[in-house]
């Protein structure tokens, strides 16, 4: 689904990430970890088109996406949940899922997903009028998450989705992710520091340092002490 080469990011002149090379196979749920800083969220902005590489190629679906856009690449089926969220405070619960089918031509948008959103997330369906920057963290990031999945992307990108979010909450983000994986439809990079979060929901797991890759495998084979090395302050 998504294959990175040689990958290497830079701020000016600060690199901040160096030759990353990552797969993410079709359906499966790989998860990214690493302490704070060492360019996860980099990565992610990058996979989106929002951050241009110094060096390396991205391919995904077997096409050369490195040059292309961030408009096109939500086209092509990327979605994109950011750390801390964002989503349009001003707007309501419905007019937020709205926005999510904006990056899809009209043609292939298609009403009664919103109706499957809200059924995945019930909170949701409550009062969709309601002005989402007065939901709570968690309702916030399920928003976020439904924004995201109303276009029914084929990789989903998710940036720390349990970050300050209660424990109810990010049993329903696990419990969604396990469902997601199920139907093989949807294929997920998962950042997060989380780590027994991660371990739960992961077929694989990266783990970064300095803006490279460290270690590596799959979830159930990791090093568990060493990847708290890596995750310690």
């Amino acid at each position: 689904m998504l294959a990175i080469q040689s990958l290497s990011v830079a701020y000016g002149e600060s690199v901040v990430l160096s030759q990353v090379n990552m797969d993410v196979p079709q359906g499966r749920v790989v998860c990214l970890m690493g302490r704070n800083g060492v360019g996860k969220t980099t990565l992610l902005k990058s996979i989106m088109g929002l951050l241009r590489p110094r060096q390396g190629q991205m391919c995904f679906e077997d096409a050369d996406i490195t040059a292309w856009p961030p408009h096109r690449r939500a086209r092509a089926g990327i979605g994109y949940v950011p750390q801390g969220r964002e989503i349009f405070p001003y707007l309501t619960i419905h007019e937020n899922l709205l926005m999510g089918l904006e990056a899809l031509p009209a043609s292939a948008r298609q009403p009664e997903v919103l109706e499957q959103m809200y059924s995945l997330f019930p909170a949701l369906k409550v009062n969709p009028r309601k002005v989402a920057g007065t939901l709570s963290g968690g309702q916030q990031q399920q928003l976020a998450l439904a924004r995201a999945l109303v276009r029914q992307p084929k990789l989903l990108l998710l940036d720390e989705p349990t970050e300050g979010i209660q424990p109810s909450i990010v049993q329903e983000i696990e419990e969604l992710l396990h469902q997601l994986r199920g139907k093989g439809d949807t294929t997920i990079l998962l950042v997060e520091q989380f780590l027994d979060f991660a371990l739960g929901v992961a077929d694989y797991c990266y783990v970064m340092e300095k803006g490279a890759i460290v270690l590596e495998g799959p979830a159930n084979d990791l090093d568990q002490g060493q990847v708290r090395e890596y995750l310690s302050v």
